[in-house]
C-alpha cells in the first residue's frame, strides 16, 4: 500500500512526495516512463491520457495526490475523464486533489471557474465516485515570485513588479502550504470537500514588497504593470504561448477586486494549519 503523486518532480508534487516520506509513508511517484527516480522512489508509468495506466497505478493506494497539468482547457477536460474513469476502477484509499488555483468555492466572485471547466469537473466525477477525498484550493502561489524577471528587479532595483493593482488582496499560498495541507488531509478521512488554503485576510503588493524588503534588508516599492508587460517579460522565460496564458489570467483576474479564501472553510480552521507568512517563507527558501 502507497501513496500515488502526481506530478511528484514538479512544482506542486515534489513538496507533498517529500512531505509524506518524511513522515515515513511509502510513496510513489507518477509520471510518463516508469522507473526509479535519483532518490530511489519509484516511479510508475501513469499518463493522464491513459485510463489503463491510471488504473493500474491506483489500484491498492491507500492515497492519490492529483492535479491536473497546465495546458489547452479542453486537453485538461479530458484528463479529468480519464482520472475520474480510473479512480471509479482502482477504488483507491483516499484521493486529495489540489485546484492549483482555480477558484472554485466562491461562487459570488468573477473568478469561479465555470462548471464545465477541467477543475470543476474532475471534482464533480471524484464525488459521484463515492470515494473519500478532499479538494485543497490555493489561489496564487507565492513561488510565482520567483519567477527570474520578477526576482531579479527586487534584487537589483527594490521594485516588485507584479500585474496585480496596488489594492488587490491576494490569500498567496506557498507549495509548502499545499504539501502541508494535503498530508494532513490523507491522514483526516473524516474531512470531506473543499479546503481554501491561503493567507487570510489577503495581502495586497505592497505588503509583499514589505516582505521582500525585510528580507534583503532594504525598502523593496511595489510597482503593478499590465498583464501583457508581464507576459512580455516572461515570454523568453517560458515560451510565448505560456507567457500568452499567464498574461491571460492576470488579465481575468483584474475583473475582481479580490482573490481571497474565505475563513469558514480555511486550512486554519479546519485543519488548524495557518500558512506561511511571506516573510516566512523567503526565509525558508533562502531567496
Amino acid at each position: 500500500m502507497s501513496y500515488v503523486i502526481h506530478g511528484a518532480t514538479g512544482a506542486q508534487g515534489t513538496p507533498v512526495l517529500n512531505r509524506l516520506k518524511a513522515a515515513g509513508k511509502p510513496v510513489v511517484a507518477a509520471a510518463r516512463k516508469a522507473g526509479t527516480a535519483d532518490d530511489g522512489t519509484p516511479v510508475v508509468a501513469a499518463r493522464y491520457s491513459s485510463v489503463d495506466e491510471l488504473t493500474a497505478a491506483y489500484e491498492g493506494a491507500d492515497g492519490v495526490f492529483v492535479h491536473l497539468p497546465i495546458g489547452p482547457e479542453e486537453e485538461r477536460a479530458a484528463y479529468a475523464g480519464t482520472i475520474v474513469a480510473a479512480l471509479s476502477v482502482a477504488r483507491p484509499g483516499r484521493v486529495v486533489v489540489s485546484t492549483s488555483g482555480a477558484v472554485v468555492d466562491s461562487p459570488g466572485s468573477p473568478l469561479q471557474a465555470g462548471a464545465d471547466a477541467a477543475v470543476p469537473t474532475l471534482i464533480r466525477g471524484l464525488e459521484e465516485t463515492g470515494l473519500s477525498y478532499a479538494v485543497i484550493a490555493p489561489r496564487l502561489f507565492l513561488e510565482n515570485l520567483l519567477l527570474p524577471p520578477v526576482l531579479d528587479a527586487v534584487r537589483a532595483e527594490g521594485v516588485l513588479r507584479y500585474p496585480l493593482r496596488a489594492d488587490f488582496p491576494v490569500s498567496w499560498s506557498s507549495h509548502l502550504d499545499n504539501a502541508d495541507a494535503a498530508a494532513a488531509l490523507f491522514d483526516r478521512t473524516d474531512i470531506t470537500g473543499t479546503v481554501a488554503v491561503g493567507q487570510h485576510p489577503g495581502l495586497t503588493g505592497p505588503d509583499i514588497a514589505a516582505a521582500f524588503g525585510a528580507h534583503i534588508g532594504r525598502t523593496v516599492s511595489y510597482e503593478p504593470i499590465t498583464p501583457e508587460e508581464f507576459g512580455r517579460q516572461l515570454s523568453p522565460v517560458i515560451g510565448a504561448g505560456g507567457a500568452a496564458g499567464v498574461a491571460g489570467l492576470y488579465a481575468w483576474f483584474a475583473t475582481a477586486t479580490e482573490n481571497t479564501i474565505a475563513a469558514d472553510n480555511s486550512a486554519q480552521r479546519i485543519l488548524g494549519l495557518k500558512p506561511r507568512s511571506a516573510h516566512q517563507w523567503l526565509e525558508e527558501v533562502g531567496r
